[in-house]
């Protein structure tokens, strides 16, 4: 199993480094005591964002308690970072501005330092609580950051006022009220960074599930102007995708489902272990010339019997009249992070262009 990040990038080793490089720029910082209280009897316990939080406090707790002059060491510290440094490692700068720098009186310090930060890890969970506390203010500098000519800042500007923000705060105002992002949102459409664009995408996808109508009415009017937007019109639209909508599949051309047949759809067995894989096969003929969208669902079996599903991609194809292909796919009932297996009779479904095309019900035994 890969290494936990918590591990990977908050360790023994991260905090000595950090520690000897801070002291070296202000020399009463204790680098043994540092490390030591923040790696107490506690420490393995802690989950990732516990981790960055209590590093950031032992910051505020052995810098001075002048926030400015705090803020000019850490910025002697970055810098003697070499180019390229794990950059999730220093994530706990910008939480340090969360964390100490909110005060009115540091507005303009603690703006600037989370611009500078966002280069060396991003600072988009760290706005939030500004976001947060300050909507109109916040958005009016963040606003200021996309038209920043650093791709960092100019992401920051997109990815911190996400509404659904993975691991991030939630912003409960934009989940009910989208329309402070649209501005940033339309200022970065055709950005030049791809790193940007992701950005733009993802949180068109997370205004997506909870204001979908909106988000086909902004697809209608992005898509087919530019090649960058229509890019990040496909990846924003990507729950919707899922969900079937047919507004939304007919902006990319994926045809009404009786435009192609789909037979053949089988499993290898009824029956596969926790920690084994199923294959499943299908064929599809296209009646005309189509763009396909093939899909499947899993309906998993939860905890308390009850079933969830769970929706997987296999390819979009352009297809001539009278085309047919055979199609294998493997899924994978190995446990992960993400996802924990449990025993009982799930099914999946094999979708094209939206509509479901068979359901097939197998069993899931426990591993051994």
């Amino acid at each position: 199993m890969p290494e936990l990040l918590k591990n990977k990038y908050f360790n023994y080793n991260s905090l000595h480094e950090l520690a000897v490089r801070t002291e070296a720029v202000y020399h009463p910082f204790p680098a043994d005591t540092f490390v030591s209280d923040i790696m107490d009897e506690t420490w393995d316990a802690l989950e990732l964002k516990a981790r960055i939080r209590r590093i950031a406090a032992h910051l505020g707790k052995y810098l001075p308690s002048d926030y400015e002059q705090a803020l000019g060491i850490i910025d002697k510290v970055l810098a003697d970072y070499p180019e390229g440094y794990h950059d999730n490692t220093l994530i706990y700068f910008p939480d340090f501005v969360e964390v100490y720098g909110q005060d009115e009186r540091h507005w303009d310090l603690s703006m600037s330092a989370l611009e500078r930060y966002t280069a060396y890890s991003s600072s988009e969970f760290a706005v939030r609580p500004f976001i947060i506390n300050h909507e109109k203010r916040m958005m009016q500098q963040m606003a200021a950051w996309a038209r920043h000519d650093n791709e960092h800042v100019r992401r920051l500007a997109s990815e911190g006022c996400r509404p659904q923000l993975p691991w991030g705060q939630s912003l409960p105002s934009f989940k009910k009220d989208p329309s402070p992002i649209l501005g940033i949102l339309e200022q970065l459409k055709t950005d030049p960074s791809l790193y940007v664009r992701k950005s733009v995408a993802n949180n068109l996808n997370d205004i997506s599930k909870t204001h979908p109508d909106l988000v086909v009415k902004i697809a209608l009017d992005w898509y087919g102007k530019h090649q960058y937007t229509d890019w990040i019109i496909k990846h924003g639209c990507r729950t919707l995708l899922k969900k079937g909508r047919r507004d939304v599949l007919d902006i990319f051309g994926f045809e009404d489902d009786d435009s192609v047949n789909a037979d053949d759809f089988t499993l290898d067995t009824t029956s596969v272990a926790i920690g084994d894989d199923i294959t499943f096969h299908f064929r599809i003929k296209a009646k005309r010339a189509a763009q396909v969208r093939l899909e499947y669902g899993i309906d998993y079996v939860k905890a308390n019997g009850s079933r969830s599903r769970r929706i997987f991609q296999i390819s979009e194809a352009s297809f001539a009249a009278g085309q047919e292909k055979s199609y294998r796919k493997t899924h994978s009932f190995a446990n992960s992070s993400s996802r924990n297996h449990n025993p009982g009779i799930h099914s999946i479904t094999l979708i094209v262009n939206g509509a479901e095309k068979g359901t097939l019900d197998f069993e899931v035994r426990a591993a051994g």
